[in-house]
């Protein structure tokens, strides 16, 4: 004798089909694309959170990674600013090189979108310098005349570890400037990409200039 089907209770209604977790993660990691293409927003976290929000979605739920976010702004801009991101990457990378001939008594190496490729209007120069005290930066941006504000920069390491280090920012032709300062034995480790949470990649001047004469992408591995 073969089983009876299931007779749901009386009132009961079955629940709509939801669109799936991957579509909705989709339709968040595509919106957070635009707005930090087009709105000026250059931190993963509160695109995401601004996506939800405008989706009709809770801001906790069905979040896709950075990963996702960034491979969907790539797609975002070369769609849409192709033309335009080519001049802009470069006219970035000239800058931060500049700034790398300027700084380069601290070691300096570009580090975060600039050196990826994947830029914005909000994209910042992000370098790591190396200094036996913080107060070397400061004191050699004073000398040189170059208005600048201190700061923290919070950087993830392995195992979970968060640490802070010092930071200083200026300005450079109207593009934000980010210098964070790492000691002598701090630098020899690498912090992890807020990207994808690998060990950042990080180019040195000899390799920034490489790209910019078209050399194609540089072995920029941790270090």
């Amino acid at each position: 004798m073969g089983n009876k089907p299931r007779i749901p209770p009386a009132g009961h209604r079955p629940k709509p089909h939801a669109p799936g977790m991957d579509q909705i993660r989709q339709h968040i990691a595509a919106d957070a694309a635009r707005i930090m293409a087009e709105e000026g927003v250059n931190d993963f976290h509160t695109a995401k959170r601004k996506a939800a929000a405008r989706l009709g979605l809770p801001e906790t739920k069905h979040l896709p990674g950075n990963d996702e976010v960034d491979s969907a702004l790539q797609e975002y801009l070369r769609l849409f600013h192709g033309g335009r991101l080519t001049q802009s990457l470069r006219r970035l990378r000239g800058l931060a090189a500049e700034a790398m001939r300027f700084l380069s008594k601290f070691e300096p190496r570009l580090v975060g979108p600039v050196l990826s490729g994947t830029v914005t209007s909000a994209s910042t120069i992000e370098l790591h310098l190396t200094a036996d005290t913080p107060e070397e930066i400061g004191f050699w941006l004073q000398d040189h005349g170059i208005p600048f504000t201190q700061t923290d920069r919070h950087l993830r390491f392995g195992g979970e570890r968060h640490e802070t280090f010092p930071a200083y920012s200026f300005t450079a032709d109207g593009v934000p400037v980010e210098l964070c300062v790492f000691g002598r034995r701090e630098v020899r480790e690498t912090p992890l990409s807020p990207v994808d949470g690998k060990p950042m990649k990080r180019a040195n001047l000899r390799e920034l200039e490489n790209l910019l004469n078209g050399a194609g992408e540089p072995d920029t591995g941790p270090g």
